[in-house]
């Protein structure tokens, strides 16, 4: 079967890079769209001039201009979006409604892969304010992707490694702890941890597969599902010692959130349903639904024992 042509938004992003390059690797022709707006970032613009050196296609298009969109979006089968979701960069999910619309008009598109990669926006109903938003903007381009009867796979990544497990899940660091470390609750709900690597050889095993179309694909490596002690432990083998512990109720939790500036109050809230309620794993795939892993036994994922060993 020949392969899809690729593009990708956002793709000198922290995902997307790595979808760009997991994209050629797997041999598929890949365009990755060059905004005007880069202006002056001379480290985007290197990125994307890196990836022409690898093969890819940069292809100039605007959000504020919607012709330039739908040209872009022609030129692909597969239309991949990771633009940033998080808050304390910056934070564009509702611009993939200009890509939806541009992708409708296009009418050649077999396949979209929006902007998601994190906790399923669809068991988060009834998340907290304000981390909640980005739940519901996943939800509302969901919504009019469906609408617009767009062919779809959305990808639910978990936790990316580099933001949850170097740290050991220590907020405000991306380094971990030398001497204590803060436990969330009695440290025991099970966690999805992803190497940021590996979600982009998933997604991008995904596209030509039928059994994604319109489904949601969890990203759960039986070997990464782990409880935050689980990974301290794995922790203290490789440095040979133990740290100190504190742990932190649920309601001590919650009541850091006072104070807070916008982006933190955000980030607070996804810990609380992550560690304390167990968002990511308490509950079973039904039929709206697949796992990465089972679909994918070829690729092999890093486990975190290897991924923490990058930080000793």
């Amino acid at each position: 079967m020949e392969k899809s042509k690729v593009l990708v938004v956002g793709g000198s992003g922290y995902i997307g890079r790595r979808v760009v390059k997991a994209s050629l690797a797997e041999g598929h022709e890949t365009y990755v769209l060059q905004r005007p707006e880069i202006g002056l970032d001379i480290d985007k613009l290197q990125m994307l001039l890196s990836f022409k050196k690898q093969g890819a296609h940069l292809v100039e298009a605007s959000f504020s201009d919607h012709r330039s969109l739908v040209d872009a979006v022609k030129l692909a089968d597969v239309v991949i979006c990771a633009m940033s979701g998080v808050h304390f960069r910056s934070h564009n999910l509702l611009l993939q409604l200009k890509l939806v619309d541009a992708i409708k008009d296009a009418g050649n598109v077999k396949r979209f892969l929006p902007s998601e990669f994190g906790t399923d926006p669809a068991r988060m109903k009834n998340a907290m304010e304000p981390g909640r938003v980005s739940f519901d903007e996943k939800m509302t381009v969901r919504k009019a992707i469906e609408d617009a009867n767009i062919p779809f796979t959305y990808i639910s990544a978990n936790c990316f490694a580099g933001y949850f497990a170097g740290n050991l899940s220590q907020m405000g660091t991306l380094l971990p702890p030398k001497d204590k470390v803060l436990i969330y609750g009695d440290g025991n709900v099970k966690v999805v941890y992803m190497d940021e690597d590996d979600i982009a050889t998933y997604t991008i095993k995904t596209i030509d597969d039928p059994r994604t179309l319109n489904k949601t694909v969890y990203l759960r490596s039986p070997e990464n599902i782990l409880t935050q002690r689980e990974l301290i432990d794995m922790w203290e083998k490789l440095i040979q010692r133990k740290l100190n512990k504190s742990f932190l109720s649920k309601q001590e939790l919650l009541s850091s959130m006072e104070g807070l500036d916008y982006a933190s109050q955000v980030g607070v809230g996804h810990y609380y349903h992550i560690f304390y309620e167990g968002c990511l794993t308490n509950f079973e795939i039904g039929d709206e639904g697949v796992e990465g892993s089972e679909l994918y036994p070829e690729v092999t994922y890093t486990r975190m024992n290897e991924y923490l060993k990058l930080y000793l």
